[in-house]
């Protein structure tokens, strides 16, 4: 469980995908539905194009490039977009976060979103969520040329947005991504350990992690009533 020392932040930064969204819109999309389409254009096996698409994604992940739309519709010659809309009803909140982003502005932090995704799978969430009425700031990686695992990113978000890393707390359901935080210098992290309604909790031991918001909702909302 996570003991999160509200009045030391005064800025939160937190990624979407896993973390305010459920992630299995987005696991479902790259390990299920891309590959039956891809299967069905080269007329091959579906277990063929999982095959195939795996490698191309290990070839990149981690990079700008694994979050990036215009990337896969060029390797797969596959309208990546479009094909995104075909499953947009999985697109959905984490059961638990409305109140806890909701709590986080009445408490009255500055609620900045991070998000490695592409400026339009950003966009479409938002189409489906109104995610952004939450936050004060939104930033997609890609404005910045680098993904989150790279420490020019945080370099190049620090001096756009101004946060103190003492005085901010970044959640993310990535340990990797973590560790780039935390080697930046960002002190206070959180990592959650259920991004996919649909699979299992992880286990973490290298950072406070939770599978439900609800107790940290709770106590901003009693730090808030005080």
């Amino acid at each position: 469980m996570a003991n999160i020392s509200w009045s030391e932040i005064s800025t939160v930064l937190i990624d979407m995908d896993g973390t305010i969204l459920d992630l299995h819109f987005d696991n479902h999309f790259w390990l299920e539905h891309l590959p039956l389409r891809y299967s069905e254009k080269m007329s091959i096996s579906v277990e063929a194009a999982k095959a195939k698409l795996k490698a191309d994604y290990l070839a990149v992940v981690g990079t700008i490039e694994w979050y990036c739309l215009d990337y896969w519709s060029e390797q797969t010659q596959m309208p990546i977009k479009e094909l995104k809309r075909e499953i947009q009803h999985l697109i959905q909140l984490r059961s638990d976060a409305k109140g806890f982003l909701l709590a986080l502005r009445a408490s009255g932090k500055d609620i900045v979103m991070v998000t490695n995704a592409h400026p339009e799978a950003l966009s479409l969430k938002i189409e489906r969520t109104q995610i952004d009425q939450y936050f004060d700031t939104l930033y997609s990686t890609h404005e910045f040329g680098v993904s989150k695992e790279s420490q020019l990113l945080w370099q190049r978000l620090q001096e756009k947005h101004g946060f103190d890393c003492d005085s901010t707390l970044f959640i993310d359901d990535s340990i990797e991504i973590l560790k780039s935080a935390q080697q930046y210098g960002i002190k206070h992290l959180l990592a959650i350990a259920n991004p996919d309604s649909k699979k299992s909790a992880t286990i973490i031991t290298d950072f406070p992690a939770i599978t439900n918001y609800e107790p940290l909702t709770a106590k901003l909302n009693s730090n808030t009533a005080d």
